[in-house]
């Protein structure tokens, strides 16, 4: 009798586990088509978070035009910069039973809900570019750039020009972003303790709003007076910015100024004297995040955070590279 109670036991167990397991996909869980899906199978939602620079410009281009060579149906959206609307795209593309969502976040925090839904629709989703502050479990994997290493290797670049020391200012990207907060983080932490950043601004990495933040600096800030240099988040606010220091005079070299992104205006920028080094951020992510969807469609094994290998860029070359440059 002892015997059939456990014998009973046991299988009441095992079906409440069985149930317990039924209520959740895995956000590994392979395509219909796994183990040969190809990229003619696979639907892929791309909630773009805007269009503010060139970087992303390029970004866009590399995930249209790649699905487009792959014969890949891409869902495709532009959030204007609004966490709500990249939240409100992602909750079509689960309801659209996509294949793999990309997801390159306006900012860093409140995606676990969203992403929780993914997961139980049982849809990967791959962080793109940015970071999340999200558990790593409610995603797939991470394929972008280290913001804190671009922003290290940006303060090493100051150290070398400033042995003795200097004054500068940061003109920082959008507030809470991944790209904002990494690059800020790692400046600091590399910058040497005499050189001492003086303000920091938001240009929410666009021209238009860097330009009356710049004018707002020398407003308040004589250059190379009260500072001597200026750390900037991307390029197409370094532009902006150039358009303020020509406007009150400034010249190229007056200031010691270093760029994140590597785009074609920020290499202009270094032959024409304004930028003294570009600190690489390559968006052309689209070929690597397919090949990874694929994989993950085909339930093979991935590396859950990718690096993309970049480098730092200066004027004695920047003529000769910028017409290869493709963003």
């Amino acid at each position: 009798m002892f015997r059939f109670k456990n014998y009973i036991l046991v299988i009441v167990v095992a079906a409440m586990l069985l149930t317990a397991c039924g209520n959740k996909a895995p956000a590994s869980e392979k395509a219909s088509c796994a183990p040969n899906c190809k990229y003619t199978d696979m639907t892929f939602c791309y909630p773009q978070l805007g269009a503010e620079s060139d970087w992303r410009t390029a970004n866009t281009a590399s995930f249209k035009e790649t699905a487009g060579e792959l014969g890949i149906r891409l869902i495709f959206s532009d959030a204007q910069q609004k966490q709500e609307n990249q939240i409100s795209a992602m909750r079509s593309c689960i309801q659209q039973e996509v294949d793999v969502i990309g997801l390159p976040p306006v900012v860093e925090d409140g995606w676990e809900a969203v992403l929780t839904e993914a997961k139980n629709a049982g849809i990967p989703v791959i962080i793109v570019d940015r970071s999340v502050s999200a558990s790593p479990d409610l995603y797939a994997a991470h394929i972008g750039s280290d913001m804190k290493l671009e922003g290290e290797r940006a303060a090493e670049e100051f150290n070398k020009h400033f042995p003795n020391g200097a004054k500068v200012l940061e003109l920082s990207g959008t507030t809470g972003s991944g790209a904002a907060v990494g690059r800020a983080e790692g400046f600091r932490a590399k910058l040497n303790p005499n050189i001492e950043i003086i303000d920091s601004q938001t240009g929410n990495f666009t021209r238009a709003e860097a330009l009356p933040v710049m004018q707002a600096f020398l407003q308040k800030y004589k250059p190379g007076v009260d500072f001597q240099g200026i750390f900037i988040h991307n390029d197409d606010m370094g532009i902006g910015a150039i358009e303020a220091l020509k406007a009150a005079g400034v010249k190229p070299g007056d200031l010691f100024i270093v760029s994140v992104d590597g785009t074609r205006g920020g290499f202009q920028a270094m032959v024409d004297g304004w930028f003294q080094a570009d600190v690489e951020c390559n968006p052309l992510l689209g070929p690597q995040v397919y090949e990874m969807a694929l994989k993950l469609m085909n339930g093979e094994p991935i590396e859950r955070e990718v690096l993309t290998n970049e480098t730092v860029y200066y004027p004695d070359n920047a003529a000769e590279l910028l017409p290869t440059r493709k963003y």
